[in-house]
């Protein structure tokens, strides 16, 4: 027999009154009561903004709005179903008819049902990030633009540079300025292969992402009926994490909130750090210039951490000229002083945060509830040998490791062949990255290397270049000439010195060409030169990273311990860290010239975005928070250097931190690390 369960719907009597005064504090009751008009909700980091939110939608359906004339915009699928979800607990019934979703979803939505004022059939495809690429590529094949003979960007960057001008609402040599300014060249392709994009695109009956929005303000802008049918609508216009809005997100909610001006927005401008995504900061620092009459709220409560962490994040964040001033209150009780932790290098800095890994481990803290945050993926690198080293499972939130990107596997590659020639992987991955050489083209080369093949020699031999196929024959022979430069007894011993020549003969230019973030992958491979500075030779830098690909994270610290399979230490960039939290914190790299990047020396608008950042970083830790300075490294360019403390560390007042100073002993064991606490 089948129990049927029937929720009931927004038409159906209320079964409880939801006591608003008892379940919000005071900061959040306020929002919730009286958020009619052009409201701003500056929500502090852990105060409860989603919480708001939905006690604010379900406050709007107990006051008898439908809830089809209620819009609830996020930034993810994933945070709009747990909203709606959240809302349906908290009301105990389904409010049909809701409309929630991320500003794509809507706008997709909305377009369909205006399809023929825009002139595209209601059912339109909807192109995805790898279909998009996908024209983008046969638009650049279809121009015969000359791509072997002159630079030219792989379709992914021309799609990511398409975009990101789209929704900063730039000209594509504005766009190119400011993210790929040595294709500023190619300024007029790139606008021809971006006109065929959009006419194919069109004459397939298809839209990207991009359009679901840049087409949704179309309808408002050009379409009366439209307009006046989406306006009058949205009684109620609510939005989460406005500080990750751009231009395009801006006009929409603009027109959306014209007739009922009814907005309520929720952010906090000082976790604004997405402005390499075309986020844009003005569209909530100057909101209440474009919203007459706006109310402005603070939620400034914070639920997550100790008094003492917040006193060094709003010290911090003070030094930001541009901001709407907050200051986070903790609801928890005292805790331990922030500290700063001077280590001498970057060895003892991976050992410093190994073995303090472990002690909080010991002291109850388990490995998911601690985060090591960095501002950037290439500062990780040597402290991911160290966790291997100690057995101590970890995943890359966001991303691969450090050894397993692309960049740096394809780098490595070519030191595996000298040091193994009969390396079939290597081989084929290496002869890959040259023009003219595909998969198959490197396979056969491979074959007829090797067939009795010992050593490198053989393919010095002009005999055996002419054995490859005639389109191949220029990469090949680029190949051959770098493959002579590193096959160099005296270069085998200074492995730093192989990975720079390596990327100084065109895998540099060749990052640029095929990667959106090629600044930073250049600086991973700096990195990668920098860390192979240690070994004495090639072949053993090569057995270190070989040891690390055979790590997978199963072993947990040590036998004898009973442990979740699922226990590991968290790595991330803090962008990517955004919006979680973790009982401890390490933030490392913060050194002068790593952390401020430095090139936001040169606009105030960029340091005060890494400030941000740095903010951001801090307040995500809930009772302890390490912040790791190096007081030396080593630069491949310059040798060791001395590295001052970050801005951001010297701009602290001394009552916020407490100095650790880490000395290192021999024991008959190994060496172990001392903590000197100075206060």
């Amino acid at each position: 027999m089948t129990k049927k369960y029937t929720l009931k719907t927004a038409n159906a009597q209320l079964q409880t009154k939801i006591p608003y005064d008892k379940e919000l504090n005071p900061e959040q009751l306020k929002v919730v009561l009286e958020g009619d008009g052009r409201c701003l909700v500056l929500a502090g980091a852990g105060s409860g903004k989603t919480r708001t939110l939905i006690y604010r939608v379900a406050y709007l359906l107990e006051r008898g709005v439908p809830a089809e004339y209620i819009l609830l915009v996020t930034f993810t699928n994933k945070a709009a179903a747990e909203m709606k979800t959240r809302v349906q607990e908290l009301l105990r019934y389904e409010p049909q008819g809701l409309w929630c979703g991320t500003f794509h979803h809507v706008g997709n939505r909305s377009i369909r049902m205006f399809a023929k004022e825009l002139n595209l059939s209601p059912q339109f495809g909807i192109l995805d990030e790898e279909d998009s690429r996908d024209l983008f590529k046969s638009c650049i094949q279809g121009l015969h633009l000359k791509t072997t003979e002159r630079r030219f960007p792989k379709p992914g960057i021309v799609q990511a540079l398409i975009s990101y001008a789209r929704n900063a609402c730039l000209t594509i040599e504005q766009a190119l300025e400011k993210r790929y300014p040595y294709f500023l060249h190619l300024a007029k392709e790139i606008q021809e292969v971006q006109a065929l994009y959009e006419k194919r695109k069109q004459g397939s009956s298809n839209l990207d992402y991009d359009d679901l929005l840049s087409r949704w303000i179309e309808l408002m802008e050009l379409h009366p009926h439209a307009r006046q049918k989406l306006t009058r609508q949205f009684r109620y216009v609510l939005v989460d994490e406005y500080q990750d809005t751009n231009r395009l997100q801006y006009q929409i909610i603009d027109h959306l909130t014209a007739y009922h001006q009814n907005l309520l927005v929720v952010g906090d401008d000082a976790q604004s750090i997405y402005s390499f995504r075309a986020a844009e900061i003005r569209n909530i620092l100057d909101f209440p210039k474009h919203f007459d009459q706006t109310k402005i709220f603070k939620l400034e409560t914070n639920y997550r951490s100790t008094p003492q962490i917040l006193d060094l994040a709003n010290e911090s964040i003070t030094h930001n000229a541009k901001q709407f001033p907050k200051k986070l209150k903790a609801v928890k009780g005292l805790g331990e002083k922030p500290a700063w932790v001077a280590v001498k290098d970057p060895t003892q800095q991976s050992q410093f945060i190994a073995q303090r890994i472990l002690e909080l481990r010991d002291e109850g803290v388990g490995l998911k509830d601690i985060a090591v945050l960095f501002r950037a993926r290439y500062q990780s690198a040597e402290l991911e040998l160290e966790l291997v080293k100690r057995d101590i499972p970890y995943v890359v939130r966001g991303g691969v490791r450090f050894f397993e990107q692309a960049h740096i596997k394809d780098v490595v590659s070519h030191l595996k062949i000298l040091v193994n020639p009969q390396d079939e992987l290597a081989w084929t991955r290496a002869l890959g990255l040259q023009p003219g050489i595909g998969s198959q083209t490197a396979e056969k080369i491979w074959q007829k290397f090797s067939k009795g093949a010992q050593d490198l020699d053989i393919i010095f031999e002009a005999r055996f270049a002419q054995e490859v196929p005639p389109r191949a024959q220029a990469g090949f022979g680029k190949f051959k000439r770098l493959m002579a430069k590193l096959h160099k007894p005296e270069l085998l011993k200074h492995p730093d010195a192989l990975v720079e020549e390596i990327i100084q003969s065109g895998y540099d230019a060749y990052v640029r060409e095929n990667f959106e973030n090629a600044a930073d992958r250049l600086d991973d491979l700096k990195e990668l030169a920098n860390f192979a500075h240690t070994y004495e030779s090639l072949k053993d830098f090569l057995t270190d990273l070989t040891l690390r690909e055979g790590f997978r994270g199963e072993t947990i610290l040590g036998a004898g311990r009973e442990e979740a399979d699922d226990e590991y230490l968290v790595l991330s960039t803090i962008h990517q860290a955004k919006g979680l939290e973790w009982k401890a914190v390490i933030l490392i790299g913060l050194g002068e010239g790593l952390f401020p990047h430095p090139k936001a020396f040169e606009e105030t608008d960029d340091l005060e975005e890494e400030r941000r950042l740095f903010y951001v970083a801090s307040t995500r830790a809930k009772d302890e928070l390490y912040l790791v300075h190096t007081q030396t490294r080593f630069d491949y360019e310059w040798g060791d250097i001395i590295v001052r403390p970050s801005l951001f560390l010297e701009e602290l007042p001394g009552r916020v931190y407490e100095r650790w100073e880490v000395n290192q002993e021999a024991k008959e064991k190994g060496d172990e690390l001392t903590i000197d606490y100075t206060e």
